[in-house]
């Protein structure tokens, strides 16, 4: 799955253009390295999204093309 998909499905970015946005403003990093919108998530990736001085860093747990609202926090665990 695309990671600005993965960022929108797991709601951790609400829409898709805006976790596009902010992967080509480099302000999403997967494995430590900058990444762009069509990265490829795997279980077991660990992303960084970057909220102005807040960082969120999380773990792929799963990858699903679509999920309820109450279990978007299963795709992912926090890592900060």
């Amino acid at each position: 799955m695309r990671l600005d998909k993965f960022l929108k499905v797991s709601r951790i970015i609400k829409r898709r253009t805006v976790a596009n946005n902010a992967c080509d403003s480099e302000h999403v990093k997967v494995n430590g390295r900058d990444a762009k919108a069509s990265y490829d998530v795997k279980i077991g990736d660990v992303i960084e999204v970057s909220f102005g001085e807040r960082i969120l860093k999380i773990r792929v747990k799963e990858i699903k093309e679509h999920t309820l609202k109450n279990d978007a926090s299963d795709l992912y665990e926090v890592i900060n």
